[in-house]
């Protein structure tokens, strides 16, 4: 068919081996399938990417692509993190394809929502977000800590599609869009939905991890929630500056006080209110101070300009 599209699939991958050789072959069915059905070109790909993994991966990647030119293999001088081995594929994808969805290695995201996604392009989407429609896979603490962040993210101001993560097509242009978004500290999900055109969204339910191990243990999970918090709102330090101004009102209303019980005679010893008040104020300091510190490591890190990745190696066919 003439109107045929190439579709790239993006693969961030961190110590995949054990997973790999059963997600190449469930995308390459699937893509496949699609151009069976004349929906995508057979020019379409997936392409891996490998963040400096220390196993196996990239050396299964290569050999995919030796045996199929169906597979692509992106691999990073080092480890950048999935961020920004995530942006490396698009980046690169983006010279060959006309839509690209990226996924994760661990099939937890449900291959089968390619399909819908691939409709909703050719409908005229350009962002089509894959959100998960129940959590019934996980524990009662990551359901309610992951469902409160997206929350807290919406009220911090935060453009975020809710229970939404890396799954997504983008169209060639959303990802031109998307090159313009020059920022170190990368967290997509809240950059996508800044670049504007037609957006949609598929459910998909989320599967447990096929093999291997998360890369994502509470400590990073922690970590990239404030990064996605501070990358994309201020609202910390105007909560901040709130609180200061309570606790000086509050400081001077004590010293009101403390000066009318001095007048009246009534002044006593208070050992535990007073340490109580330097713990606290001082506690809150340190948070205040740490906040802060947050912000400007990010000015500084932008600051440098570094890049974001550097490519060792590109197998495309």
């Amino acid at each position: 068919m003439k109107d045929e599209k190439t579709l790239y699939i993006v693969v961030p991958c961190y110590k995949e081996e054990a997973v790999l050789p059963e997600t190449s072959r469930r995308l390459g069915e699937k893509m496949r399938a699609l151009m069976a059905a004349g929906k995508i070109s057979d020019k379409s790909r997936v392409m891996f990417v490998n963040d400096g993994s220390k196993d196996r991966t990239w050396e299964i990647i290569a050999g995919l692509h030796e045996q199929d030119k169906l597979f692509s293999g992106v691999n990073l001088s080092r480890n950048r993190g999935h961020q920004n081995a995530l942006l490396a594929g698009l980046m690169t994808a983006v010279n060959y394809a006309d839509m690209i969805i990226s996924m994760d290695a661990d099939l937890q995201d449900d291959v089968n929502a390619v399909d819908a996604m691939v409709d909703a392009y050719h409908a005229g989407y350009d962002v089509v977000y894959g959100v998960r429609s129940a959590r019934k896979t996980d524990t009662f603490f990551k359901r309610f800590t992951a469902e409160g962040f997206y929350k807290l993210m919406q009220a911090l101001g935060v453009d975020i599609v809710f229970n939404h993560a890396d799954y997504r097509l983008m169209s060639r242009r959303a990802v031109e869009g998307l090159s313009q978004f020059k920022e170190v500290n990368l967290f997509l999900r809240g950059i996508v939905p800044q670049i504007g055109y037609p957006w949609t969204t598929v459910e998909y339910e989320r599967a447990e991890r096929f093999a291997g191990e998360s890369k994502y243990p509470l400590k990073k999970m922690l970590s990239f929630a404030f990064d996605g918090i501070t990358s994309f709102s201020i609202k910390p330090i105007r909560l901040i500056l709130a609180v200061g101004m309570v606790i000086f009102v509050a400081s001077i209303i004590a010293l009101v006080w403390a000066l009318i019980s001095k007048l009246m005679g009534s002044a006593q010893a208070g050992w535990t209110s007073l340490m109580a008040s330097i713990w606290m104020i001082g506690g809150i300091q340190l948070l205040s101070l740490g906040v802060i510190g947050e912000y400007i490591g990010k000015v500084y890190n932008e600051a440098k300009a570094r890049p974001r990745y550097i490519i060792e190696r590109v197998l495309n066919d």
